[in-house]
Formats: structure tokens, C-alpha cells, sequence
């Protein structure tokens, strides 16, 4: 009987959903951006209830871990603090001073005289994401969906229950505040069987976003007709060519590991070219281990230090999401960009190299959302890019790519204002010809 009562419940709820879409399609820039600051402050008012919150989760969280059913980097991806708070408040007034994405002319032409064709922006309809334990999701997401007139419908996972209720009934509190703002814009749904039930309303859900665990992803994809965007792995690569600054190197490549282990766009495989590995390789694995990184070497990297774990086939395909490195050496630029393709997940992968050349080849080549010179692979971040935060980093071909901020939350439809003209006016003998004159947006 219940769970005859929760599919009725999510019905409803979807349902309210999209409706509450229609009517966002039409809220204005200025309402909005009231809606968003509204959101910032309450937040910000309401840091101290959001920490005691988040910290009953993360009591909870250290009994999971001791059961076996809570990894360490999902706990770490669980702690909020004052320095994530200030982020997230400022996450939120980043994307109120962005440029709205709706409605806006992305071309236009004349068909005919009196008969004129517009490509225009505007929003997907209703979103759902699903994510496991980071409740500073749910500000970043319902702010994109806020800008982007989207409606959303949130499932996080259990072990953040208490943090993400309380950022919800704060983010509707400040909403209800605004008469205008449409009900039912923003949802939390709390159980699995809710998840399930979900992904067979394909006639009311426009887009699901999983972020979270390859396991989650794959079972999203596999289970819905939902149009979903995501990835299911970080595999993420650095390669060190033979005309890299080495200070560089192990700067960039000790940050794409360290800074935050568990993310998706740290580094999880570092590769280097047989002309500098043997000189090198000692100084890099000094470094991890000063940090203490777990190494995994090929047979050459483990010939030249000998306290290490020696990779296999499955280290290449592993994201570890935690303190380990698999590090292999590659015979050229070629070979690089073969592993990198073979084994990564199109996340993002960065080349260190003072060869321009070598540079271009491998941002041409290297078949992923994110590809950088340079530069450590923990950029690819929503907030990092300027798109003030992310809905998630999609490896899709499709639609959004790397990280989703506004852009990958609109779509596009036509309109056409014409003055009587019907189309059999353009066919047979008498047929008009069309003038197809581009016009100014």
C-alpha cells in the first residue's frame, strides 16, 4: 500500500512540476534575479542551521563508513563548512549577473516579405537530478534552474537527508517570499522507489542529470527513455612530454591529484615520455608520497623505484577517486593520445609540454570534453569557468559537453510571424520564390 501511495505522491508532484514550467517560461530577468538573491541571503542568514544539520549527517556518515556502506570520498564530498557555504552564497549571485539564457534571437530570416523566422531560446521544461551525498548541489542546481526558468525535481542520497531538507526549505522559503515566482519550482523526493518511478514519467520529465557513482549513472542510463546527461567515470589524464618544464609538471600534476582527491576531474593516471622518465620519475613520486598518495607503476616505473605497487590492465580503467596514482610510461605523443583515448572517459585530460605543436596535437586529438595545456585538470569546474556553477560535467556528444552551466539547461524553437501566407503560395507554377535575406538579431 505504500508504494502505491508514493507513485500517486510523484505523480502529483511531477505533475506540479511542469506545470510550474509553463509558467517559468515567461518569468522575467528582473524577477528572477530577485529570486536568486533572495535564495543567497537565506542561505547565508541560515549558515549556522545548515552546519548543525550537515554535522547529524556526518555522525551518521562515520557509522556508514564503519559498516562498510560509506567510502571516505563520498563523507569528504558530504562536509559542509563556513568556506563552502561562502561559495555556495557566492556561487548563486554569480549566476543572478550572468546574462539570461532565455529568449534570446540566435538567428533570424526572411522567408518572404511580412514573413520572418526567429530561432529563440528557452528553457528545457522540467529537470531531474539525482546525486549522491554533496547537498551543495542542490543551491548550485536550483540556481541554474532559477536563471534558466527551469523547473527541478532533486534526489540526494540518504546519508545527506537532514542537510539537504534544510537547504531546500530554505531555498523555498526565500521563494514563497516572491508572490510572483511560480509553486512547485524547486522539489526534493527523499526514497529510491521514488528514483524508479521517476524514470518512467518520460512524458512529464525533459532531461535527467545523474552525478554520482559510475554504478548510479549507468542504472540511470539503462532505465529511463529520459534523455540523460552525465558521465559515468573521471578517468582523467596528465601527460608529461619530453619538452615539458619539469617544475611545471610536477606542480600541475601533484595539484590535479591533491587538491581534492575525490572529484571527478582529479587525475587518475599520469603518463610520461620514456626520454625523461627515468630522471624524472624519482622526483614525481617523491612528491605524491610527501602527500601520501598510493603509487601504481608500470614495469618500468617500478624498475626505477622499487616500494611501489606495480599497475595492471584494470589500474588504466580505474577512477579511484581517492589519494592512488597509476603512472605509465609512453613512447611518444602518439602513444599518449592512444592511451588516453582508449582508456580515459572523455572527462578531461591535460598535456604539459613547452612544444606548441605537441600541444596542438594533443588538444586536437585527445577525444574528451575538457582538453588543456598547462594547466591542472581540477579546472573543469562550472564555477571556474565563469558559468557561476554546474549542473553537472557531461561527457555527451549531444546537446551540452564538459561542464553544464545555463547554456546546457536552454534549448531552442522557432517562430514564424507571418501576415496571411500559406504555403502552397511557394509550389506550382505561380509558386513565389522565397527571399531567405538574413536579418539583423
Amino acid at each position: 500500500m505504500t508504494n502505491i501511495n508514493v507513485t500517486q505522491d510523484l505523480s502529483q508532484i511531477v505533475k506540479n512540476s511542469k506545470q510550474a514550467s509553463y509558467k517559468l517560461a515567461s518569468v522575467t530577468k528582473e524577477l528572477k534575479s530577485k529570486a536568486l538573491l533572495a535564495i543567497a541571503n537565506n542561505i547565508e542568514k541560515n549558515k549556522e542551521s545548515i552546519l548543525k544539520e550537515n554535522q547529524k549527517d556526518l555522525d551518521n556518515a562515520k557509522k556508514m563508513i564503519e559498516d562498510g556502506r560509506l567510502t571516505r570520498a563520498l563523507y569528504n564530498r558530504l562536509k559542509l563548512d563556513d568556506e563552502k557555504i561562502k561559495v555556495m552564497v557566492q556561487g548563486i549571485k554569480d549566476v543572478s549577473n550572468l546574462e539570461d539564457p532565455v529568449n534570446k534571437i540566435e538567428w533570424a530570416i526572411e522567408l518572404d516579405k511580412d514573413l520572418k523566422l526567429y530561432r529563440v531560446s528557452c528553457p528545457l521544461g522540467v529537470i531531474g537530478v539525482i546525486f549522491e551525498s554533496r547537498p551543495d548541489v542542490i543551491p548550485q542546481v536550483a540556481a541554474l534552474a532559477v536563471k534558466s526558468s527551469n523547473a527541478v525535481i532533486l534526489k540526494g542520497g540518504s546519508e545527506a537527508d537532514k542537510s539537504n531538507e534544510i537547504l531546500i526549505r530554505i531555498i523555498n522559503e526565500a521563494l514563497d517570499e516572491i508572490r510572483e515566482f511560480p509553486k512547485n519550482s524547486i522539489t526534493l523526493i527523499k526514497t529510491r522507489y521514488e528514483v524508479q518511478k521517476m524514470l518512467e514519467l518520460d512524458k512529464y520529465i525533459d532531461l535527467i542529470i545523474p552525478r554520482g557513482s559510475n554504478d548510479l549513472v549507468k542504472y540511470i542510463q539503462s532505465n529511463t527513455k529520459i534523455p540523460v546527461l552525465g558521465h559515468a567515470d573521471g578517468i582523467c589524464h596528465v601527460y608529461i612530454d619530453k619538452d615539458a618544464d619539469l617544475n611545471k609538471a610536477t606542480k600541475i600534476t601533484i595539484d590535479s591529484k591533491i587538491q581534492y582527491p575525490s572529484a571527478c576531474n582529479a587525475v587518475e593516471t599520469v603518463l610520461i615520455h620514456e626520454d625523461i622518465s627515468t630522471n624524472y620519475i624519482k622526483t614525481l613520486l617523491n612528491e605524491f608520497k610527501k602527500n601520501n598518495v598510493t603509487i601504481k607503476g608500470d614495469e618500468h616505473v617500478s624498475s626505477i623505484v622499487q616500494d611501489i605497487e606495480k599497475a595492471t590492465e584494470e589500474d588504466w580503467k580505474t577512477e579511484y577517486t581517492d589519494k592512488i596514482i597509476s603512472i605509465k610510461t609512453v613512447k611518444d605523443i602518439n602513444e599518449a593520445i592512444d592511451h588516453v583515448n582508449n582508456y580515459g572517459s572523455g572527462h578531461t585530460d591535460t598535456i604539459i609540454t613547452e612544444n606548441k605543436e605537441n600541444a596542438d596535437l594533443f588538444l586536437s586529438l585527445v577525444d574528451s570534453a575538457g582538453v588543456y595545456h598547462n594547466a591542472s585538470t581540477r579546472f573543469a569546474d562550472g564555477f571556474r569557468y565563469g558559468l557561476g556553477a554546474e549542473v553537472g560535467i557531461s561527457t555527451n556528444k549531444t546537446h551540452a559537453r564538459g561542464p553544464v552551466g545555463l547554456e546546457g539547461l536552454v534549448i531552442y524553437k522557432y517562430k514564424l510571424y507571418g501576415n496571411g501566407q500559406a504555403a502552397a503560395d511557394y509550389s506550382g507554377e505561380k509558386a513565389k520564390e522565397y527571399t531567405h535575406r538574413v536579418l539583423k538579431k
